[in-house]
């Protein structure tokens, strides 16, 4: 059994490595680099949880070659980025840049952690302490009684 469990850590962690086909593969070791390097900066649009660069999915296939033709046209890094969010929206990056597109979510968390905050202490805040009620009759005949006797 415990070779076996062995077997499937080991397969499962070539997973990644099984997604790029050796045809995707550049000639040129530089640009395969460059090209796995924005790979991995990109979302899987169908895994999302996934850079295309792990993805076997279809679409993340057809962006990797994308990326590896526009570095064979000889793109930068910064313009390849630039064009895959120009067509795919800020979603497509692992990490968006903040900025006023993506403020609104970057900040709702903590507007939201923000405002149950606010609302908590002004419900303590109006509740206040709670009123004290008087002793009724037996329990101020226990205090009493509990106050007459003597110390040990």
């Amino acid at each position: 059994m415990r070779p076996l469990l062995i077997a499937a850590a080991f397969l499962a962690g070539l997973a990644p490595a099984l997604a790029l086909t050796p045809e995707e593969l550049l000639k040129d070791p530089a640009l395969e680099a460059r090209a796995r390097a924005i790979s991995a900066e990109l979302r899987c649009l169908v895994c999302q949880n996934q850079s295309i660069d792990d993805s076997e999915a279809p679409l993340a296939r057809d962006l990797r070659s994308l990326v590896r033709e526009q570095l064979v046209e000889g793109k930068t890094d910064a313009e390849i980025m630039a064009f895959v969010v120009e067509r795919y929206g800020q979603f497509v990056l692992l990490k968006p840049q903040l900025s006023g597109e993506t403020l609104l979510l970057w900040g709702s968390p903590f507007a939201v952690l923000l405002i149950a905050a606010g609302l908590l202490l002004r419900r303590r805040r109006a509740a206040g302490p709670a009123p004290e009620a008087p002793l009724t009759e037996a329990e101020r005949q226990l205090l009493d009684k509990a106050l007459e006797e003597p110390r040990v």
